[in-house]
């Protein structure tokens, strides 16, 4: 039978509803949708290991935004994404000593677009750590914040959980915020939707390529993960478009002819990692540190 691989909670939950079709009660999980700063917001919270199991989720809160539908301009569209993933963020942030440094890491692949907005994201972080040691009064009023670029196990030799874990052993960080890309199921979700959450990942568990956790139980700190969709496995948007035209897939004659380490991404991707990047980045940022304005951020990071 085909499974169709996501990284969202919002799809894994449906995908748990289309398949039981009513006959079976999912417990364990609460949903809601709201908006906020002219993007929808869908909550998911898996509140215990009966939620946790039923959709694949660790337990912990998700929120994922979309930006989708919005009849604005460009920068009405970008302004009110960021301030939207940064209020939410900063929702989820753990308590913080004064001192005590946060860590942004950016997972992925640098040289292949649709793997690459970790890293183009970190390029859009404020990084303040160093300035909040050397000059503590002119930036008494900053979070210190230290970035990486993980880079891939094929390209470094080294696992990036181990990088992350040696990065945060040495800068004692309070959390760690890891920014990855992810799978989606449905093709409209793909570089139109932000994912929030408080539980870590696991790199390339959705491609099943899995690798180490980074989680709590690895860092030895609490890890909050920011991804964006922006690949789908082609087995899986072929299923669903012949789903949707009445055709019998007769699943296990279909699996066997799909090869599901294909994937599907967009023809503009370039140009879209690049600006997601950005406005991850700056939500990142503006979480982080809410006494700055979009504006702001874009002076110092061009400084």
């Amino acid at each position: 039978m085909l499974r169709r691989r996501t990284d969202l909670a919002d799809e894994a939950k449906a995908l748990f509803e289309e398949s039981a079709e009513k006959t079976t009660e999912l417990t364990g999980v609460r949903a809601r949708q709201y908006g906020r700063r002219g993007c929808a917001v869908t909550a998911v919270d898996v509140l215990d290991c009966h939620g946790s199991r039923a959709i694949g989720k660790p337990v912990g809160h998700y929120r994922t935004v979309d930006l989708n539908g919005a009849a604005r301009t460009a920068e009405e569209v970008f302004t009110g994404a960021v301030q939207c993933v940064a209020e939410e963020l900063r929702r989820m942030l753990p308590e913080r000593r004064a001192d005590a440094p946060v860590l942004v890491a950016g997972l992925g692949n640098r040289d292949i677009t649709p793997d690459a907005i970790g890293p183009k994201a970190v390029e859009n972080i404020l990084v303040t750590r160093h300035l909040t040691r050397s000059l503590p009064k002119e930036f008494a009023g900053f979070t210190p914040v230290c970035a990486m670029a993980a880079g891939v196990l094929g390209a470094t030799g080294v696992e990036s959980a181990e990088m992350i874990r040696g990065v945060a052993g040495r800068v004692k960080p309070a959390y760690v915020i890891v920014v990855d890309a992810l799978v989606s199921r449905r093709m409209e979700r793909l570089c139109a939707t932000i994912q929030l959450s408080d539980t870590g990942l696991i790199p390339g568990s959705g491609i099943g390529n899995y690798r180490n956790a980074l989680n709590e139980d690895t860092l030895n700190v609490p890890v909050l993960s920011v991804g964006v969709p922006t690949v789908i496995e082609a087995a899986t948007l072929a299923a669903d478009l012949l789903a949707e035209s009445g055709a019998d897939l007769g699943e296990e004659p279909f699996s066997a002819r799909f090869d599901t380490s294909v994937i599907v991404t967009p023809k503009d991707i370039d140009c879209r990692v690049r600006e997601l990047a950005r406005m991850v980045g700056y939500g990142v940022n503006l979480a982080l540190q809410p006494a700055l304005t979009v504006e702001d951020i874009t002076a110092f990071l061009s400084a």
